[in-house]
């Protein structure tokens, strides 16, 4: 009998998260902003989304990332594809954070449990994931409310696209 401690292996369920954040007005005054997650756990989707008000186009793509992760219930394994640079290329360590302070510390909480794969995709690039969440943070952003009808119709656009993992 051996004294020493066993290793717990965890077995993460795997997650895709697609998300993007929209801002109408951005820059020129009064804004509308949302932001929308899709996300995908053995080709089921769900989808969540936020109206915002007024904030930028970078807070709404970093809220999107994070409402995303806030919906997980336990530590995953995560890959987050977003069409934001920004959101991708900071949470990779290769930007630094000059601004947007506390939307960076609610996106760090609400990755900490999970291990996350970070990946860009262009946007309007024809992936339906993408494109469907694009939609629905537009429409929330236009309409200043979240419609949880239209959020179910993004859900299914991903879900009969059958890209889990197709960021390029």
């Amino acid at each position: 009998m051996s004294d020493s401690p066993r290793k717990v292996v965890t077995a993460y369920k795997e997650v895709t998260i697609y998300c993007d954040g929209s801002s109408l007005g951005n820059g020129a005054g009064v804004t509308r902003a949302a932001a929308v997650a899709l996300l995908g756990y053995r080709n089921l989707w769900r989808a969540v989304g936020r109206y915002l008000g007024n904030a930028t186009n970078q807070q709404a793509e970093i809220a999107a990332a994070t409402i995303g992760l806030e919906t997980l219930i336990e530590p995953c394994r995560v890959h987050v594809i977003s069409d934001s640079r920004y959101v991708i290329e900071t949470m990779c360590g290769r930007f630094r954070r000059k601004a947007n302070h506390d939307w960076w510390a609610r996106l760090d909480e609400a990755a900490k449990n999970h291990k996350i794969t970070w990946a860009w995709t262009k946007g309007h690039a024809g992936h339906a994931a993408q494109e469907a969440c694009d939609g629905a943070a537009r429409a929330i952003a236009a309409s200043g409310v979240v419609d949880e009808e239209m959020l179910q119709m993004a859900a299914l656009e991903a879900g009969s696209s059958g890209e889990m993992m197709n960021a390029e």
